[in-house]
């Protein structure tokens, strides 16, 4: 005990040996509890702070995304309500008229059309105001719709709704309830609207502009609403960074709307993410929610002041229970540490000779108390270390002795391209056309083949590969194969899975042509497409032998059955029957449902001595962009 050590820790050692071994014990155990107590409380807390954080999160976002839904809705209503003006030919005759319009076809219009319209409005009370405004001098002003476009010659978005053309445009911003008011001498707006503007076009020329408006308190309910959770408020942003809030709020009594504009310049509230910051020292949480459609943000703030002195209070509370249950393990444990103490510093000392790479070491520690069971955990630990170690090292072996292997076996594609090419040439010179053809065939069915860089083609391809197998297949068979193709030409863009048609028509070939029964005939594969409502169905027919009832009962089952019963089925089937009994086909089927789900699929239909359909389901998925061409459906 009286040992002087010396070194860095020297001075820190001579101070313990004046201690006592009591003094000692104490400090070691408020030194070895404080410390992960202390942690435990900075994790808890954090916790708390995270969860409460969270919690506000998700509430503000939950009512974001309400908000957001009421906002679409009105937006398609609104949307829906310009496509029925600008559909009206009424309105558009009216606009294009090449002579002022006679007395009686004004008064027809306003008891017609412009009552029409103006029950448009009425049924929609959210809507405050419908204007169409035009340029054309021979089409009087009908108030309240129609009126010249002069009227809105100096506002910013109508140059932009007319280069815009039949596409909407919104629009946030100050507006006039009653259009003939707006230059009074006051000059004021009423209120901000939220405004939805639509060029009306003919033959390639704009010919007027829809204006359809709605009060911001309206059209964003819940941000303007009295009834709101007194700790949160939601914010509008509009495309050019002006800020809407409701300022009679009692939420911004400790908080201006000043400040907060202030704060999103500063945070960039434009951008998707959540911010906090404080103001007088109570903090704030921003949760953001865009709105793409009309280019502008909504935000929910909320107060974080009560929920952190909630925490706070917790805080406190576990801090005094924990200092009152340092006190009492200490006296309670007094007689214990010498031992604990002793065991953890064998523990410490073979930790440091891990740390210096001895992974051998022993550790002389045992016990059925925690020191004992760490360190019986640390011996496991450094087991699963060595064991780790070894299977890392033969991993690595593994894995350079595979790249050497594919390395040896790897084939250079280009230099078979260009053999096949030789070959054709060659082929060619000598006048063997009908070597020089299936060379051709060859080469790009190898080409589509390797060249796997989606799992999706154009039908147009795998019809095309089919033509490439027939082909080769018809030397094989001294051409007593027939491919007929019944594909209307928009069907040629559908999308199907690569390599989806050749299983199928192999299976047709490889039966139809089989040696057990040949056919005195040639054989016909015929590939007939057509759509069923939104499904694109693709049948692959032949006219071989066809297939018994009980045969093709089994095949069916086959093919939305697990491994297991597969296999289980197959082994009761006769030996003749086992190989290759409709695999392929299932590997399609299989694939199928895995991109498209189980409501796609294949499935056969045969009858025996006429021949075998395999009928193909895929979702009509055209892939020339823009919308579905019009081709023909077949109900079947």
């Amino acid at each position: 005990m009286g040992r002087r050590l010396r070194g860095t820790h020297g001075q820190s050692f001579s101070f313990m040996d004046r201690m006592s071994i009591q003094v000692k014990l104490i400090l070691s155990y408020i030194i070895i509890i404080l410390v992960p107590v202390l942690f435990f409380s900075w994790y808890l807390f954090n916790q708390m702070y995270s969860n409460t954080i969270k919690e506000a999160t998700r509430n503000s976002e939950y009512r974001l995304e309400i908000e957001k839904n009421n906002i679409i809705n009105k937006m398609m209503m609104m949307e829906s309500t310009a496509q029925i003006v600008a559909s009206d030919r009424s309105v558009t005759e009216l606009l294009t008229a090449p002579v002022e319009p006679s007395t009686a076809e004004l008064v027809q219009f306003n008891d017609t059309t412009q009552q029409n319209l103006l029950n448009l409005i009425f049924s929609n009370p959210m809507i405050s105001s419908l204007r169409i405004f035009t340029d054309n001098p021979n089409v009087p002003e009908f108030w309240p719709i129609i009126f010249n476009e002069s009227r809105v010659a100096d506002r910013p978005w109508i140059r932009k709704t007319k280069e815009l053309g039949e596409m909407v445009w919104w629009e946030i911003g100050e507006n006039g309830k009653e259009i003939t008011k707006r230059y009074d001498a006051e000059g004021k707006w009423t209120e901000p609207y939220v405004m939805l503007l639509r060029g009306l076009r003919q033959y390639n020329k704009t010919i007027g502009v829809i204006e359809m408006s709605v009060r911001l308190e309206d059209f964003f309910s819940s941000a303007f609403s009295s009834v709101q959770d007194p700790n949160a408020q939601m914010v509008i942003i509009d495309r050019n960074g002006k800020v809407y809030a409701n300022k009679n709020a009692p939420f911004y009594n400790d908080i201006g709307i000043s400040e907060i504009k202030r704060q999103l310049s500063l945070h960039k509230a434009g951008d998707a993410s959540q911010f906090s910051f404080s103001y007088n020292g109570q903090p704030y949480l921003v949760i953001p929610s865009s709105i793409d459609e009309l280019d502008a943000h909504v935000l929910s703030v909320v107060t974080m002041k009560e929920a952190l002195s909630t925490i706070t209070r917790w805080r406190n509370t576990i801090i005094i229970a924990t200092i009152g249950l340092i006190v009492l393990l200490s006296l309670i444990t007094f007689f214990l540490h010498s031992l604990i103490l002793k065991k953890l510093t064998i523990l410490r000392d073979s930790m440091k000779k891990v740390r210096k790479g001895d992974f051998q070491v022993d550790i002389p520690v045992n016990g059925t108390d925690e020191v004992g069971e760490l360190a019986f955990h640390f011996r496991q630990m450094m087991k699963k270390i060595n064991e780790l170690i070894v299977e890392a090292v033969n991993r690595q072996a593994s894995a350079k002795e595979a790249e050497l292997r594919s390395l040896r076996n790897q084939i250079d594609s280009h230099f078979l391209y260009n053999t096949l090419e030789n070959l054709k040439m060659m082929a060619e010179i000598e006048g063997q056309y009908t070597l020089s053809d299936a060379l051709t065939s060859l080469g790009s069915m190898m080409r589509y083949n390797l060249r796997w860089t989606s799992n999706h083609v154009r039908l147009r391809e795998e019809v095309a590969h089919i033509q490439h197998y027939i082909a080769i297949m018809n030397i094989r068979y001294d051409n007593r194969l027939g491919l007929h193709l019944d594909i209307p030409a928009p069907f040629l863009e559908q999308e199907a899975l690569k390599m989806s048609l050749q299983p199928i028509v192999e299976n047709a070939v490889k039966h139809g042509m089989s040696a057990e029964q040949p056919l005195s005939r040639p054989l016909t594969v015929t590939i007939r497409v057509y759509s069923r409502g939104d499904q694109m169905l693709i049948e692959v027919e032949d006219d071989g032998n066809g297939m018994p009832p009980e045969r093709l009962r089994d095949l069916n089952l086959m093919l939305r059955m697990e491994d297991a019963e597969v296999q289980a089925m197959r082994s009761r089937m006769p030996k003749a029957d086992q190989e290759g009994n409709g695999i392929g086909l299932r590997n399609v089927d299989q694939r199928i449902v895995m991109y498209y789900g189980k409501e796609y699929g294949i499935r056969a239909e045969s009858q025996e001595g006429v021949g075998t359909r395999i009928i193909m389901t895929l979702p009509y998925l055209i892939l020339t962009g823009g919308p579905l061409p019009d081709a023909p459906s077949v109900d079947r």
